[in-house]
């Protein structure tokens, strides 16, 4: 496993580990899709590797994967660490939140000594996720925290947590990844797409690996055509907003639907900065109002067909349409 663009945090933990005083919890805060998540990954198997054995030769917090440490992890049976997530209910959808049934099992953990090294590790991703009782049975946790046990906290908005939870933490902030950041994970986890669909997709994504990865999955590449189609050329007869909405009107369509949403604003802030004069006033004043519409929709549970027909009017008026069309 490899991190790209964090070094100032890798820095911070391996100075930490390496001084000898290894805070018990770390909360890595910061926008979704930057490496929090795997940041906690590869610290946690890098200190277990450490801990127990052979010695690890890799910089920062890589271990390779033949590691015998990396191998446990990696089947899911190392005895020492424990990774939190939503499960998935009996239709296999995840469930809204982390249950206070898999913070208080954390117990079985603590109960034992620790198997393959004085070390126990948890990740919880992500903290955001857990409901109130059970934020507060971890809260007792981090309070009077187990020796030699570390916990990374992945936040996507820490402002919203305990502040009890944030005071018992050191916390670690992962930022946007750089363009030359985003070029090297980009290539890395899409070898076989070309250099300019990497581009694009690392123009789009704001900084966001994880967005990026989900953009190129979900193969949205023809909504974005059809989206700077509008933009550029306006849709006096409404068809090209029509034929929009409806392909995201679909019961399949919900998860392109949800990135589209998030994918709009981006178009159009990419657009203004081409533009100058009254059209990049037009692009900005419709880069707030698709934010706002991307907002609210999911919000407020609007319909999809309604939403995307009213993006696609948004879109329409930075051609110099009015925005009914």
């Amino acid at each position: 496993m490899r991190i790209f663009g964090q070094d100032r945090a890798v820095q911070a933990f391996t100075t930490a580990r390496a001084s000898g005083a290894l805070h018990h919890a770390w909360l890595l805060a910061g926008p979704r899709g930057v490496g929090k998540a795997l940041f906690a990954d590869m610290a946690s198997l890098r200190l277990l590797a450490e801990a127990a054995g052979p010695p690890v030769e890799a910089p920062g917090i890589e271990t390779p994967d033949d590691h015998p440490i990396a191998r446990l992890i990696a089947a899911g049976s190392h005895p020492d660490f424990r990774r939190l997530e939503r499960e998935t209910n009996d239709k296999g959808d995840l469930k809204r939140s982390i249950a206070i049934r898999q913070v208080r099992e954390l117990g079985g953990l603590f109960s034992v000594a620790p198997s393959m090294s004085p070390w126990r590790a948890v990740v919880i991703d992500s903290i955001d996720d857990l409901e109130g009782p059970a934020a507060n049975a971890l809260l007792k946790m981090l309070e009077e925290p187990p020796a030699n046990c570390i916990f990374f906290l992945v936040s996507h908005a820490p402002g919203r947590l305990l502040p009890t939870i944030r005071s018992r933490c050191r916390r670690l902030d992962l930022g946007p990844l750089d363009d030359a950041a985003m070029t090297s994970a980009l290539q890395e986890a899409l070898p076989d797409a070309t250099e300019s669909d990497r581009i694009r997709l690392a123009s789009l994504a704001g900084g966001s690996v994880g967005k990026a990865l989900a953009y190129a999955e979900l193969d949205l590449a023809p909504l974005e055509n059809e989206a700077m189609a509008i933009m550029r050329s306006g849709d006096r007869d409404n068809g090209r907003r029509s034929k929009l909405a409806s392909s995201l009107s679909l019961k399949t369509a919900g998860p392109r639907y949800a990135a589209f949403l998030e994918l709009v604003p981006a178009l159009i802030a990419r657009e203004a900065r081409r533009l100058d004069g009254a059209a990049r006033h037009r692009a900005l004043d419709a880069y707030g109002r698709a934010r706002e519409a991307a907002a609210i929709a999911p919000r407020l549970s609007l319909d999809p067909t309604a939403t995307a027909f009213q993006i696609g009017s948004i879109l329409a008026s930075v051609a110099g349409e009015e925005q009914g069309g």
